[in-house]
C-alpha cells in the first residue's frame, strides 16, 4: 500500500504561518522588514511569470470543445458562488464574517493551471480541454474575481472600492501577465528550460505574501479574537465545499452526455480552484485589512484538500480506464500483439 505523500508547497504554506504567530513583526505592514515591499513586488513577479510561462498555442488543440468550455466556466464562477451563498444562508452565524468573506473568495477564484492539466492526464481525460479551461479560466479570473468579490461586499456590508480595486488589479495583475507575454519572445525559451527554477521562484514569492498576511493578522490582533476551532470549523467547510461542487459537476457533464474524457476534464477543471492566483491577488482586493489572513485561510486549506481528494479520484478513474482497456482487449490480446 503506497503512503499519501504531502506537497512539499502545503509544508511550506503551513511553515509560513507558524513563523508568522512566531515573529510576526517581521512581516507586518510598517514592521521591521517592510514586507509590504515584498508583497507589493512579490504579487507583479508571481503574474509577470504566469504570463512568461503562458503559452497560448497550447489552448488552440481544445478550442472546439465549446460544451466543455461553456460547463467549466459555469462551474468555476457560477455554481461554486451558488453553493457558498447557499451554505452561508443554511448556516449564517456559524463563522466569522471574515471566513464567510473568504469562502466565497474561494467561490470567486479561477480554477488552477498546472495541477488541474496534470490530474486530468492521470485520470485519462482530455488533457487538451484541461489546459485550455485552466487559462482560460485564469485570465477571466482577473476581471471576474474582483467584480464578484465588490458585489459580494457591497451586499455584506462592507464595501470595496471598485474603481481603485479595478485600477490597482491592471497594474499589479494584468500589467505583469502582458509584460511576461511579450518577454516570451526572449525568455520564453529559457523559462522551458528552467521550468524548476521558475516554479521554485513562483512558490517562494506566494509563501512570502502568506507569512505577510497572517503577520498583520497577527499584529491585529485577529486570532485572539477567535476560538481556534474556527480552523476546524473552515477546514471542514472546504471538504464540504468541494464536495459539493464535485458531485454537481459530475451531475453537469453527465447531464450532457460528454464523452468520458471530457467528463473528466469538466470534474477537475470545474471543482478546483487556484491558491497560485488567491494569495496574490487578496492584498490587492483587500488592502488594509487587518484580518486577510483569516480570509486567506479557506483557499489555503481548500487547496490542501482538494490536492488530496482529486489525487484519490484520478488514480482511481485511471485504475478503472486501465482494466476497461483490458476487458476490451480480451484474453491473449496482449500475445497476439506481440507476435
Amino acid at each position: 500500500m503506497r503512503l499519501v505523500t504531502i506537497d512539499k508547497f502545503v509544508v511550506g504554506l503551513a511553515l509560513a504561518v507558524i513563523l508568522a504567530i512566531l515573529w510576526p513583526e517581521g512581516g507586518r505592514t510598517g514592521g521591521l522588514l517592510h514586507w509590504e515591499y515584498v508583497t507589493t513586488y512579490g504579487i507583479c513577479g508571481v503574474f509577470f511569470l504566469y504570463g512568461l510561462t503562458l503559452a497560448p498555442e497550447r489552448m488552440r488543440e481544445g478550442l472546439t470543445k465549446w460544451k466543455a468550455h461553456i460547463a467549466v466556466v459555469l462551474a468555476t464562477f457560477g455554481l461554486f458562488p451558488a453553493v457558498v451563498l447557499a451554505g452561508e444562508a443554511l448556516a449564517p452565524d456559524l463563522l466569522p464574517q471574515a471566513a464567510d468573506i473568504g469562502f466565497f473568495y474561494v467561490a470567486a477564484l479561477p480554477s488552477t493551471v498546472s495541477s488541474a492539466v496534470a490530474m486530468v492526464s492521470l485520470a485519462r481525460g482530455d488533457v487538451p480541454v484541461a489546459i485550455f479551461n485552466a487559462t482560460l479560466s485564469s485570465l477571466l479570473g482577473v476581471f471576474v474575481t474582483p467584480a464578484l468579490m465588490a458585489w459580494y461586499l457591497q451586499s455584506s456590508g462592507a464595501p470595496v472600492p471598485l474603481l481603485p480595486t479595478i485600477m490597482k488589479v491592471v497594474l499589479l495583475v494584468l500589467l505583469p501577465i502582458v509584460v511576461g507575454q511579450v518577454a516570451r519572445r526572449w525568455l520564453g525559451g529559457w523559462a522551458k528550460r528552467h521550468s524548476r527554477f521558475v516554479k521554485l521562484a513562483d512558490r517562494g514569492i506566494i509563501l512570502a505574501i502568506v507569512y505577510g498576511a497572517f503577520s498583520n493578522s497577527m499584529a491585529e490582533g485577529v486570532w485572539s479574537e477567535h476560538d481556534p476551532l474556527v480552523v476546524v470549523e473552515i477546514a471542514i467547510g472546504a471538504i464540504l465545499l468541494f464536495v459539493a461542487v464535485y458531485g454537481l459537476t459530475v451531475l453537469m457533464a453527465r447531464a450532457q452526455r460528454m464523452p468520458r474524457a471530457e467528463r473528466i476534464a469538466v470534474q477537475f477543471c470545474g471543482s478546483k480552484k487556484s491558491l497560485a492566483t488567491g494569495v496574490p491577488l487578496a492584498p490587492v482586493i483587500f488592502a488594509g485589512r487587518g484580518d486577510i489572513g483569516l480570509i486567506i485561510l479557506p483557499i489555503m486549506l481548500f487547496h490542501f484538500f482538494q490536492l488530496l481528494i482529486v489525487s484519490f479520484l484520478a488514480a482511481r478513474l485511471a485504475r478503472e480506464k486501465e482494466a476497461g482497456s483490458s476487458d476490451r482487449k480480451g484474453p491473449g490480446a496482449g500475445a497476439g500483439a506481440e507476435a
